[in-house]
């Protein structure tokens, strides 16, 4: 049977693109569905981060960009500031959700800010962006400007808080977490835990019959 993935994730967390690819090589060779989820780190109006802050800077310095040499991933801190929020793009995820571009879209967000350095706050980009993955660009723009998918994206952070999710990206392998920034070990490990069990509970169990037992 299917191993499910759930991953939680914000397009401005870098770990969420750097995520990718340890779970691509994990789940190679498996029989696996992988959904990822949105979350908002920052909601409206909590202020966001600005990339000039020591904060950024100091987690950057100390961790993002020397896993991401290690990994062989180009990213860099984007110089837009403060950062964006991310409703739109997520009520947009949901469009792309329904021209089954999800995959595709996820992707695009991710790197369009972290390696374009691009401001997925603004409808303008995002509608420029979801036309370079063949969307409907005029119907994905008067969606976002109508508020169509406002309600599923709401439905959706109301399942990360029934999750208890906190911090991203978190990862559901099944019935299996793994919070933060995962190996590709550890997410080998559980997709394996995760596939022995459903092959035991698959398994035919010991029965009494009208026959006997």
């Amino acid at each position: 049977m299917t191993v499910r993935i759930k991953v939680w994730s914000d397009y401005v967390c870098p770990f969420c693109l750097l995520a990718k690819q340890p779970l691509a090589e994990a789940a190679a060779g498996h029989d696996v569905a992988v959904e990822w989820m949105p979350f908002e780190l920052r909601p409206e109006p909590t202020p966001t981060l600005r990339p000039e802050g020591d904060y950024l800077r100091g987690i950057w310095s100390r961790a993002v960009y020397p896993m991401a040499r290690t990994m062989g991933v180009a990213i860099r801190l984007p110089d837009v500031s403060p950062q964006p929020y991310t409703r739109l793009a997520f009520e947009g995820y949901q469009f792309a959700k329904e021209h089954h571009l999800a995959d595709a879209y996820n992707d695009r967000m991710l790197r369009a800010f972290f390696e374009d350095g691009l401001d997925i706050g603004d409808l303008d980009v995002l509608e420029k962006l979801a036309a370079g993955l063949g969307l409907p660009a005029t119907a994905y723009r008067a969606a976002l400007e109508s508020g169509r998918y406002a309600q599923a994206h709401r439905a959706a952070l109301a399942e990360a808080a029934a999750h208890r999710i906190t911090a991203v990206p978190t990862i559901l392998i099944e019935d299996i977490r793994i919070e933060g920034m995962p190996s590709r070990a550890a997410l080998h490990e559980a997709i394996d835990r995760a596939a022995t069990r459903q092959e035991e509970h698959l398994a035919p169990f010991p029965a009494c019959s009208i026959e006997g037992c």
